[in-house]
């Protein structure tokens, strides 16, 4: 009892540092007259900035065509409408809002002379993009433990992970994701700024952010990192436990079918879990002054970027009952296309 009370004091006083810090402001301080920040993004030629353009619009139109029709084959399929496809469903839209926050704006600064973005416009992002990763791992958690009960609990599946309880599951996903990161965007938000407004970024990052600081700033840059290895090793840990118990299970099961179906499916939330926490480990685990600005962008990049559009080929190509209805789906649509143009 005495330790708890001692990391609690620890930890005010580090909040308490935190706010103390923010409310600083020498000569130097330019934050009152900071209206916007000046992206750097990806210093290249002219020609590969189109190139880049070009890749990253497709790469975005083709991670909303994949997460879009995931979503229209739960809705239009009843089969599909169980709780492991209803969270599936929710964190494909969770995927569409995720690249969202970034991409367009990133694809503007790209045909851009002056890459800027205003001093509101940034710190909504920094929420945004924040949330809803916040958000995927809740429900990456709610997706393995829907596994767990599936494969691991049989009998009592029904009756535990009812429809109506998957939804509150995935609106708990949503309310606690976009609680999560409201403390470390408001002390961030509150720093005194430097006349230097150029983040070494193509997003708004609390580590670019926090190297714009008139002073250091080493609470908040603790905050930030306790927040995020928080949030990393408990989700990541439930996941491992819960993916442990399911292998463990499925070893035992004596049918090769079985066994294939469920390693099928498993595999596929593993090799999603696999990509978006080895990369979002490599930059927001340590403190973010330890962390090289270029590395930061181009892992960012990934989880950012290319997750959202892996995603749906990862679940859709390995999910047999998926394919079927999307070949379904495409048939009817097709059939629509053409008796359209007979008309």
């Amino acid at each position: 009892m005495s330790s708890t009370l001692r990391l609690l004091v620890i930890w005010k006083s580090v909040i308490f540092a935190a706010l103390k810090t923010n409310e600083y402001s020498n000569i130097n301080n330019c934050s009152s007259s900071v209206s916007k920040f000046i992206f750097l993004g990806f210093p290249f030629t002219w020609e590969i900035q189109v190139l880049l353009f070009s890749i990253f619009s497709g790469t975005y139109i083709l991670t909303l065509t994949g997460n879009l029709c995931i979503i229209c084959a739960v809705r239009w399929d009843h089969r599909l409408q169980t709780p492991m496809y209803i969270l599936l469903a929710n964190f494909s839209f969770l995927e569409i809002w995720f690249i969202t926050s970034t991409v367009p704006n990133m694809l503007a600064n790209l045909l851009s002379e002056t890459s800027t973005i205003s001093f509101c416009g940034c710190f909504l992002q920094f929420y945004f993009f924040f949330s809803m990763g916040t958000t995927e791992t809740f429900f990456l958690s709610a997706m393995a433990f829907d596994r767990y009960l599936a494969i691991c609990r049989p009998l009592h599946y029904p009756t535990v992970m009812t429809v109506q309880r998957c939804i509150r599951i995935g609106a708990g996903c949503w309310v606690c994701g976009f609680l999560y990161f409201l403390l470390p965007v408001y002390l961030i938000s509150q720093l005194p700024f430097c006349c230097s407004k150029r983040i070494d970024h193509f997003l708004c990052d609390p580590g670019p952010l926090i190297k714009l600081s008139c002073v250091p700033a080493p609470a908040t840059e603790i905050i930030c990192a306790v927040y995020n290895s928080v949030l990393i090793f408990s989700t990541l840990f439930f996941i491992t436990n819960s993916y442990t118990l399911v292998i463990r299970a499925v070893l035992r099961v004596p049918s090769a079918e079985g066994r294939h179906k469920a390693f099928s499916t498993c595999g596929s939330h593993l090799a999603v879990v696999s990509l978006f926490y080895g990369s979002i480990m490599v930059v927001y685990v340590s403190p973010t002054a330890g962390n090289p600005a270029g590395m930061q962008k181009y892992v960012t990049l990934f989880y950012s970027v290319l997750t959202p559009l892996f995603n749906p080929l990862i679940y859709s190509l390995r999910n047999k009952e998926m394919k079927a209805v999307l070949r379904k789906l495409f048939r009817i649509v097709r059939f629509n296309q053409s008796h359209g143009r007979n008309l």
